[in-house]
């Protein structure tokens, strides 16, 4: 695998202090990888980094109901993002639902880990595996199952 990875990271209005939480634990590690965020969320990931004195590189797409998760999900279908963590409000509906359940549906279908909670982003960011060479993943497959 890589060593530089391309990070998406998105946080709902009430996800973001968890998503600037996490991105704190994490900075001396997400500081050596490109990291793409929606509009606020990126904002106040390059201020958390700043802050600490962090020199880290922080691309702002638009915000999320502007089509900010929209513009990530297209950077999925090109290959362009290695893993996401996007932080949800769950207990709140979200009015542009249909963007993020594209965003979701996209990391599925090419491949890209994506992690919604803090538990798997953790696990996500701490793998060995980012390090290891050989490893390779697997492509997904879409082949027909037929009960009989």
């Amino acid at each position: 695998m890589k060593k530089k990875l391309t990070i998406a990271l998105v946080a709902h209005d009430r996800r973001k202090a968890d998503m600037i939480d996490w991105v704190k634990v994490h900075a001396p590690c997400l500081s050596q990888h490109r990291l793409v965020c929606t509009g606020t969320t990126g904002r106040l990931v390059a201020q958390a980094f700043a802050d600490a004195g962090i020199d880290a590189d922080v691309e702002c797409m638009n915000s999320g109901p502007m089509g900010g998760d929209a513009e990530i999900a297209a950077m999925v279908v090109r290959n362009e993002i290695d893993i996401a963590v996007f932080l949800i409000d769950d207990l709140n509906a979200q009015p542009h639902e249909a963007d993020i359940q594209m965003l979701l549906r996209q990391c599925r279908l090419h491949n890209v880990p994506i992690a919604c909670n803090r538990i798997s982003a953790d696990l996500m960011i701490s793998s060995s595996l980012w390090d290891d060479p050989s490893y390779k993943p697997i492509e997904q497959s879409y082949i027909r199952f037929d009960r009989k």
